[in-house]
């Protein structure tokens, strides 16, 4: 009776249950800073690995095909291929064909590129836990998506220092072809005969230049002479902070950082800039002297570089806006509307001729919504 009662008040033994009870809270604790550190880094590459894709289905949608969201088409293979270039955890995610999506934006455009990626093991690549194990969790699933859009820009940057009129309706002599001439008023400020019209970008009868239909097409620019408004002649203007030969041939050659809404109004460049752009476009050419044109079903610029930077966004200005101001007796003002992508291919004297291509732009969120129809888009996040 008494060893009973002794053994009855023995405590020496509760030190083991203390250290069972802690090693499996430990154990515990330890699995949770693997497992689920590792389950959080591999959700994180995941999402880096379904962004990736989506911006560059979206850029491919909007530089190489905007109508093409066939399983081979450029949008799909960019998201796909961007995508399966990000590893997770060191293994391959899974991307398939239908995995790229293109969901239509709130605005009723279907501008957007949404992208999921897999590490599952219905993809048969799911993820292999190292503490969990034990407790029956050997594999986890892990996913992502995301969305891109191709939106219509309202700025843009690397712009060049010469402009050219947006496309109008030609209604004096059609049809519209490279030696129209835009006429709208007379000289005492009357709108002739079966005037020519302009109708702004995102307003019904827009005729200007678009991206897809557009693509590809030749274009010859040349200083323009007189105040004679012409598919292809080109006015200088003085790109910020600066004025001068050498800061506009500079800015021709090289990229202005300087951001550019729409409407922005321009400044002609006083004097003679002939020489100055001849010479900057020398200089653009010799950045990237392989690149060319592919006439074949790529219909695209091919350029050891990737993205050639002699492909560059010309100003498109308002030419009934500057006709008006051209019969008033006042200075003429070059409005900015939007932008035309160019490759120049070459020139030919003070000729300066290449291709129309698509171009991206920026958002600024102080200029105002883009017009639906601009031709320069914007890539972005948007999920």
């Amino acid at each position: 009776m008494i060893r009973l009662r002794h053994l009855r008040r023995d405590e020496r033994g509760a030190s083991l249950l203390y250290i069972t009870v802690g090693f499996m809270a430990f154990f515990a604790a330890t699995a949770l800073a693997i497992d689920v550190g590792m389950l959080m880094t591999a959700r994180g590459q995941a999402q880096t690995a379904a962004d990736a894709g989506a911006l560059a289905g979206a850029v491919a949608l909007a530089l190489d095909d905007f109508d093409d969201r066939s399983a081979d088409g450029p949008a799909v293979l960019a998201a796909m291929n961007t995508a399966l270039e990000n590893a997770v955890l060191k293994g391959i995610a899974s991307v398939e064909p239908d995995d790229v999506t293109f969901p239509v934006a709130p605005s009723g455009e279907s501008n957007r590129v949404r992208v999921a990626v897999f590490r599952t093991a219905e993809r048969n690549n799911p993820l292999s836990t190292f503490i969990m194990s034990v407790f029956g969790f050997s594999q986890a699933d892990i996913s992502a998506r995301a969305t891109a859009e191709a939106a219509p820009a309202n700025a843009m940057t690397c712009v060049r220092p010469f402009t050219i009129p947006d496309r109008w309706d030609e209604n004096t002599a059609p049809p519209w072809n490279a030696d129209s001439v835009f006429e709208h008023y007379d000289n005492q400020g009357n709108t002739v005969p079966d005037a020519d019209e302009y109708i702004p970008v995102g307003q019904p009868g827009y005729q200007g230049y678009d991206p897809v239909d557009d693509k590809g097409a030749l274009l010859t620019i040349r200083a323009g002479s007189g105040n004679n408004i012409q598919p292809t002649f080109y006015y200088s203007w003085a790109m910020p902070p600066d004025t001068g030969a050498d800061w506009y041939t500079e800015n021709i050659a090289n990229c202005n950082q300087t951001q550019i809404p729409r409407n922005y109004e321009m400044t002609q460049e006083p004097g003679n800039m002939v020489g100055p752009t001849v010479a900057g476009i020398d200089d653009l050419i010799a950045q990237d002297p392989t690149a060319y044109w592919d006439d074949g079903p790529c219909n695209c610029v091919k350029s050891p570089l990737g993205r050639s930077p002699r492909v560059f966004p010309i100003p498109l200005y308002d030419p009934e806006q500057y006709d008006q101001g051209k019969v008033s007796g006042r200075n003429a003002t070059l409005v900015m509307v939007g932008w035309l992508g160019f490759f120049v291919e070459g020139r030919n004297g003070n000729d300066v001729y290449g291709r129309i291509t698509p171009i991206l732009g920026v958002i600024d969120g102080d200029a105002g919504p883009a017009p639906e129809g601009s031709f320069a888009r914007a890539v972005r996040l948007v999920e």
